[in-house]
């Protein structure tokens, strides 16, 4: 679970590619709804299905802090908890969203999120789990918890004065988003992968440059390489430190889960011990991860002098 301090870092916990997608994702978005930020508060409380997780959950999060009440009509805990969530966030007049999951109909949105019990609550923020808690707690203590969030939701946009999205009723003047840019969103809409890779390269064979295209490329890279791979038999492989392809692999499921710096570690210590064409092979994958972020991401310049390090 991220720290406040790690907000600067887009991503998603449902997918990798929204490492480099998601700023023409919310631009697409934001040209279907026509709202801006208005549109993005129209409704506090939401119930999410894996098939509007991304849209209602990471989409929103990018704007306003989302609160994902993962409940099962099983669990005695979630009877008690839920009403309170819902009055508590209602009285907060759309300065944070109330995304309810049913854990028993959505199972891969419990999974993705590594819930182990339910109730589990977690407050979501430009795309990351940033806080949350696993029990009853009455509502004087919710209530402190949801301001400690806004409190430090407000500290974030203090530090990073553009992130802070227009208010209501703001005119945008975004810049028309590049067509192939709009396809890429389009095609990880649907989950075209391939269509989305294709869509990047074009962009960058046009403009090779382009950083939302090389983050999106290789997002989307990443998500291909670890579709339908089981973790918990890459983790075992992954106890043996020769067998390279599964330390490859490990890497990628934690960029998946944004365990950032974990994967770098992990990389740059097979870097450390390997040489020749493996070490060539640890360092060229760790290079395609560093194109999932943000060139001025902080993970980035740390791992760039680890590696610097490992290598000379």
């Amino acid at each position: 679970m991220r720290s406040m301090a790690d907000f600067s870092r887009p991503g998603s916990l449902y997918g990798a590619v929204d490492l480099g997608a998601r700023k023409q994702a919310l631009e697409a978005q934001a040209r279907r709804e026509g709202g801006g930020a208005q549109g993005a508060s129209s409704a506090s409380i939401v119930d999410v299905t894996e098939e509007t997780f991304s849209s209602d959950v990471i989409d929103r999060s990018m704007s306003v802090p989302v609160v994902v009440d993962l409940w099962s009509p099983r669990a005695p805990g979630s009877a008690q908890l839920s009403p309170v969530l819902e009055k508590v966030v209602g009285d907060l007049g759309g300065k944070v969203v109330l995304a309810k999951v049913n854990v028993d109909g959505s199972p891969q949105i419990a999974q993705a999120l590594r819930v182990q019990a339910v109730p589990t609550v977690l407050a979501i923020f430009q795309g990351q789990a940033v806080t949350g808690f696993q029990q009853v707690l009455p509502e004087q203590e919710v209530r402190r918890w949801l301001d400690e969030l806004l409190a430090a939701v407000e500290q974030f946009y203090q530090a990073n004065p553009g992130a802070r999205p227009p208010a209501a009723g703001a005119e945008q003047k975004a810049p028309p988003a590049d067509p192939d840019l709009v396809a890429a969103e389009q095609a990880i809409d649907r989950g075209d992968l391939d269509a989305a890779e294709q869509a990047y390269e074009r962009l960058l064979a046009r403009s090779p440059s382009n950083e939302d295209a090389k983050m999106g490329l290789a997002g989307v890279k990443l998500m291909k390489r670890t579709a339908g791979v089981d973790p918990a038999e890459v983790q075992r492989r992954a106890e043996d430190p020769s067998d390279l392809d599964a330390q490859l692999l490990a890497a990628d499921l934690e960029m998946m889960s944004g365990s950032v710096d974990q994967a770098f570690e992990r990389l740059i210590g097979v870097v450390r011990r390997t040489s020749g064409d493996e070490r060539d092979k640890a360092r060229v994958h760790l290079l395609s991860l560093f194109d999932t972020l943000p060139a001025d991401d902080p993970s980035l310049s740390k791992a760039r002098r680890a590696l610097a390090s490992a290598l000379f």
